[in-house]
């Protein structure tokens, strides 16, 4: 297998997204109320019943188009009996890509990549642009192609978000390992034909996972 591009999903992969309690807190914060575990717990509890069984806050098509995501989400804060200003909040919070931390490995493992060779395109089902959070890592060089799907306008497993990736590196599938997290999304790569390595959801910033693309491709 002759490697020359490695695909990364990015929230779950490269970085720690932030829970639902995260976005509370830091939504109380904007806002200059007080956060104690009583009113963060409530408000949790209160927004993850709203969106219940069915998960309303990652519902499928979501991360395609940007407005519906925030739609949705605020519909599921409100139906939660947020108020509209703290429900405005938590939106910002969830949308805020400073919010998403790289896990420690995530910076060496790209760079080491790109010293090497190997291009490198971020595959990520998000409704926001995420280049800044690589620019302040200092990886804005090291990043060869985004496939962001509310730019694309589709999710993965869509075929034509790994169409994307592979056509804006200039590469072939098989010439492309995908690393993700998530079996259906990420491991949905395996039916456009592209090798696919699935690693445990990073919990943590101190999760070092990434050494392991390295002993495959360099």
């Amino acid at each position: 297998m002759q490697v020359r591009a490695v695909l990364f999903d990015w929230r779950g992969t490269l970085v720690v997204p932030p829970t639902v309690e995260d976005w509370v807190e830091d939504g109380l914060r904007r806002l200059g109320r007080p956060v104690t575990a009583a009113v963060t717990d409530d408000v949790t509890r209160r927004i993850l019943a709203s969106s219940g069984e069915e998960d309303r806050l990652d519902a499928p098509g979501l991360d395609s188009d940007p407005q519906r995501h925030r739609d949705a989400l605020l519909t599921v804060f409100r139906d939660a009996g947020i108020d509209e200003p703290l429900a405005q909040a938590i939106y910002a919070s969830e949308s805020d890509h400073t919010r998403n931390r790289f896990v420690s490995d995530s910076v060496p493992t790209i760079r080491a990549l790109h010293r090497g060779g190997i291009l490198v395109g971020v595959v990520s089902d998000i409704h926001f642009d995420i280049r800044p959070a690589f620019a302040a890592a200092g990886l804005a060089d090291a990043v060869d192609s985004y496939s962001l799907s509310f730019e694309i306008g589709s999710e993965k497993p869509d075929p034509a978000i790994f169409a994307h990736a592979l056509s804006s590196l200039g590469v072939t599938a098989g010439e492309a390992l995908m690393v993700g997290d998530r079996s259906r999304p990420d491991g949905g790569a395996v039916e456009s034909g592209i090798p696919t390595l699935l690693l445990p959801p990073a919990l943590s910033p101190a999760d070092e996972r990434l050494h392991l693309v390295g002993k495959l491709v360099l």
